[in-house]
């Protein structure tokens, strides 16, 4: 997957899930939908997204009216 971190034991990248996530997807569908993904692989992809900012500062950008 082009080194982008992946559930273990299947193809599906932290991000896809996460997409699904952001688009409304529910865990219980989730899961469903993919038997080889757990709530704790999905509670995985959270914890792993939220590590990956937490060293990252963020500016407020505002749009310049002219």
């Amino acid at each position: 997957m082009t080194g982008k971190p992946v559930i273990s034991g299947t193809r599906l990248t932290v991000e896809f899930v996460l997409n699904l996530l952001a688009h409304g997807e529910t865990i219980e569908s989730i899961t469903q939908e993919y038997p080889g993904v757990t709530i704790d692989d999905i509670h995985a992809c959270l914890l792993f997204a939220s590590r990956s900012l937490e060293s990252t500062d963020f500016l407020l950008l505002t749009a310049e009216q002219g």
